[in-house]
């Protein structure tokens, strides 16, 4: 039994800061995508949502306040919470309707209204079981401190530079400058990205995501239902949603702490690196064979740690990765051809989905003036709070 769905569809509302609901994001998202796909609202049996929590009870309930939103027709819903990987998460609940044949056509939506500066521990009280709170309320670590320590924990093991930091951000801002839907289609100079302020040492302002509103969609079908309607389409072979296997010994947000090691058997493959395996696994594909990829920058130094996550090269290689152009567009294996969050910032449920939006665009040969040539297979990668790894593969 295959396990591929066609994409026949995919849209997104363009990121920034646009102050209104993210229900309208969604369903701007949603319309493009249906309208991308030729199909209308009521041939959707199925509608995956990606959740929000910053926007009350509607965005608890990402599947049906979408499916109000569109018109209630009867479609069926689902609502995923998975931190940044709430995206694929709902990408993975309409798939697995699809290949258990429970249905033939699923929206996959996700969609984001952000607070201004950095994301913080939603509602109030003491919460000393919760170590997301914690983190806040008792160690004042804000996402950015742990985006600076895992910075500085990569120029201790491998010699990374800020100036390597500062190349990731100039190749994603030249990517990110031909893409239509990025908050900054502008491009950095290595003299402006290291002249910016210090916010985490050694990171600066313009190595370190914003926090974005935004929406993506996809319109997800069986293979039958795709070779029926479409002569031209891209599929998702794979989706992994892995968690770490004890003992994990790598800190993980929101931790302050790591299991121990001492008298247990490590895992085979740890737990990042374990999220593209079982990707690969489950396509019958490996790294050899990406043509490019989509990964989880929330700050610039962060994305040189995902080449060798996801195994583009050797751990300790990656720096060489960035400073031989490897990872730029016309190099061996571009990565961040949309730009990455660094061009687009953080719309937390829709950003696994985008990813998916840009191979898609790079596969169809439609992702105009950031075009990787003859591009036939990319992969995702993303990470969420308490073990929320993602990774989606796309085929053409």
């Amino acid at each position: 039994m295959s396990n591929e769905v066609a994409i026949l569809g995919v849209g997104m509302h363009p990121w920034g800061k646009w102050g209104r609901s993210f229900v309208e994001y969604g369903v701007k998202a949603a319309k493009d995508a249906l309208l991308d796909a030729s199909i209308e609202w009521k041939d959707v049996q199925f509608v995956a949502g990606g959740d929000t929590i910053r926007n009350g009870y509607p965005g608890y309930v990402a599947g049906a306040t979408f499916a109000q939103a569109l018109g209630w027709q009867g479609a069926q819903v689902a609502s995923s919470y998975g931190a940044c990987a709430s995206g694929s998460q709902a990408i993975a609940t309409a798939r697995a309707q699809i290949l258990a044949g429970l249905c033939d056509v699923a929206l996959v939506v996700g969609a984001d209204t952000t607070p201004k500066g950095f994301f913080a521990p939603t509602g109030g009280g003491d919460r000393s079981k919760d170590p997301d709170w914690l983190r806040f309320r008792l160690v004042g670590a804000t996402n950015p401190v742990y985006f600076g320590l895992w910075a500085r924990r990569r120029m201790e093991l491998f010699g990374a530079t800020e100036e390597d930091f500062a190349k990731v951000k100039v190749k994603n801002s030249h990517h990110g400058a031909q893409n239509p839907n990025a908050r900054y289609p502008k491009t950095f100079s290595m003299e402006e990205v290291l002249a910016s302020p210090m916010v985490s040492d050694p990171l600066r302002l313009l190595q370190i995501c914003a926090t974005s509103d935004g929406g993506a969609a996809l319109v997800l079908t069986s293979m039958e239902y795709a070779r029926k309607h479409a002569t031209d389409f891209v599929t998702i072979p794979a989706v992994s949603n892995v968690t770490p296997k004890y003992p994990n010994t790598l800190i993980e947000m929101p931790n302050f702490s790591t299991d121990s090691g001492a008298g247990v058997q490590m895992p085979d493959v740890p737990f990042r690196p374990s999220i593209a395996k079982h990707a690969y696994e489950q396509a019958g594909v490996g790294p050899e064979d990406m043509d490019l990829a989509e990964v989880y920058d929330l700050s610039s130094a962060l994305e040189l740690d995902w080449y060798e996550i996801i195994g583009l090269c050797k751990e300790g290689e990656a720096e060489k990765l960035i400073r031989d152009g490897d990872t730029s567009i016309g190099g061996r294996i571009p990565v961040n051809t949309s730009g990455g969050l660094g061009a687009f910032g953080e719309a937390i449920p829709a950003q696994a989905i985008a990813q998916v939006c840009e191979l898609a665009w790079q596969l169809r040969g439609q992702a105009q003036g950031r075009q990787v040539e003859a591009a036939q297979l990319g992969i995702t990668a993303n990470y969420g709070l308490f073990g929320h790894g993602s990774s989606v593969i796309v085929k053409r």
